[in-house]
């Protein structure tokens, strides 16, 4: 017999479980409910204590606080906007696309000054769509001591993929605050971190058009560039 079938059996098992709950989630209707819903059932079925919620736009390489939940309360964090190449291992795990956990002098380097605050560990869980990074959750309070191996690390990316999934269907393309089909989807591009030439490129159009859409989803948003542009976007539920 493989002495690894009943590992690889309890991994499965728990893949499964994940896919359950996630699948809860996207029955949620409601986008702020369907965000809070994301952060308390990650508290639920991961050895976790908090959860912070963060978008993410290439574009700057900004994240944008969400909500941060505890075992005992929630709270608004969306005043918290901060570019991330400060925190090297935040933006390597969004880069990669896959969970990472530091801790001790690691964790120092790779978080920054700004980020550790008193804590001596943390993960961070990109919440991601194919190769699109949408946003990330990190934590730094821990239930059970857990041994952050391969396995485990695997099962937070895992539910990382599965909430971007959601989370990018869930998006209100009908709800586009005036804009057009073609505009709104050149604010996408823009948040993806996508150049006037590779709009141009992929979309088969030519760069002056793509100049043209950008100038009108702007005056439409009543906004002055494409980085305010694609916040107002966020803000508004429209990009997620």
């Amino acid at each position: 017999m493989n002495s690894h079938y009943p590992i690889q059996a309890k991994m499965k098992d728990k893949f499964i479980k994940i896919e359950k709950k996630v699948r809860e989630i996207e029955e949620i209707s409601n986008h702020e409910e369907q965000l809070q819903s994301i952060v308390k059932t990650y508290i639920e079925i991961f050895p976790v204590k908090n959860a912070h919620l963060y978008r993410y736009s290439p574009l700057g390489f900004i994240a944008e606080g969400l909500i941060c939940l505890t075992e005992e309360d929630s709270i608004n964090i969306s005043t918290k906007r901060d570019d991330i190449r400060v925190a090297p291992g935040i933006l390597s795990a969004i880069q990669e696309r896959r969970a990472k956990y530091y801790t001790g002098l690691d964790y120092i380097k790779q978080m920054g000054t700004k980020y550790i605050y008193s804590h001596e560990s943390g993960l961070i869980v990109p919440i991601t769509f194919n190769t699109v990074a949408l946003g990330y959750i990190g934590t730094t309070h821990f239930r059970e001591y857990p041994v952050f191996d391969e396995e485990l690390l695997s099962l937070f990316t895992h539910y990382g993929k599965l909430v971007g999934r959601v989370i990018y269907s869930s998006m209100k393309e009908d709800d586009s605050g005036q804009l057009s089909n073609r505009e709104l989807e050149i604010m996408k591009r823009i948040s993806y971190g996508e150049t006037t030439s590779d709009m141009a490129d992929s979309m088969g159009i030519s760069e002056l058009t793509v100049k043209q859409y950008v100038k009108t989803a702007l005056r439409k948003l009543g906004v002055q560039n494409r980085t305010h542009a694609v916040s107002e976007l966020f803000r508004r539920g429209i990009l997620s």
